[in-house]
């Protein structure tokens, strides 16, 4: 599974993207959230502000109920601003 960091995600974890393989109880992008939370200090510094974190399924914004599979692109970003 491909996941993508944008913006202030990206700048705290010092890595636009990596290529993860969750457990097989990871279902959802919360579970996904929660697992990645893990990872590393990093991981769980970025994904405590997960209220204020988009994000989308192979470029599909979804919420964060939605299923996941294995081969999955997964992007994480900060919310739009208008302007």
């Amino acid at each position: 599974m491909k996941i993508i960091y944008f913006s202030w995600l990206k700048e705290n974890l010092g890595i636009s993207e990596e290529n993860v393989v969750p457990p097989k109880n990871i279902n959802n992008i919360n579970d996904l959230i929660n697992w990645l939370s893990k990872k590393s200090t990093k991981h769980k510094k970025i994904f405590l502000k997960s209220k204020n974190i988009k994000c989308a399924i192979n470029q599909e914004i979804v919420n964060k109920n939605n299923k996941i599979k294995k081969n999955d692109e997964i992007a994480f970003f900060p919310p739009f601003t208008g302007g």
